[in-house]
């Protein structure tokens, strides 16, 4: 009589390493989205810095401030894709407050906020630039 040994894993063993998967998945997972999170906020600081240099370049040249769109464009499309008012980049959205500023509203100032809603998660992310160019973090 002759036993064969068979090679291989058993299931306890496979089970195991299925679990300590796990474990090193649900460690790391949200780890990386809140390294994520963080660089979308610091290319939105970046687009900001952009944004208000280049306020400061329009207003030489047209007595007052640019609407985002104008900005936008003179930035050949470079701060993102425009939707009425809007610019999108990325999972933010850029506006003007107000919405649609009048030209006199513009020869004193202006003020961008760029907004985030993380889905699931019901946190929003606020910044506000201002013709000072502060950023500042109004939410969360």
């Amino acid at each position: 009589m002759s036993k064969s040994r068979e090679s291989g894993f058993s299931l306890i063993e496979l089970l195991v390493v299925v679990v300590v998967v796990g474990i090193i998945a649900s460690i790391a997972i949200p780890g990386l989205q809140k390294g994520i999170r963080a660089a979308e906020n610091g290319t939105t600081f970046a687009t900001m810095r952009t944004i208000s240099s280049s306020q400061v370049g329009y207003y030489s040249q047209n007595s007052r401030f640019g609407r985002l769109p104008e900005i936008n464009y003179a930035l050949s499309d470079g701060v993102g894709t425009v939707n009425g008012n809007q610019i999108v980049r990325g999972k933010f959205i850029f506006e003007m407050v107000p919405a649609d500023p009048s030209d006199l509203d513009l020869r004193t100032g202006y003020t961008v906020t760029a907004t985030r809603n993380v889905a699931g998660e019901g946190i929003i992310y606020k910044y506000e630039l201002t013709q000072a160019g502060e950023i500042r973090q109004i939410l969360p």
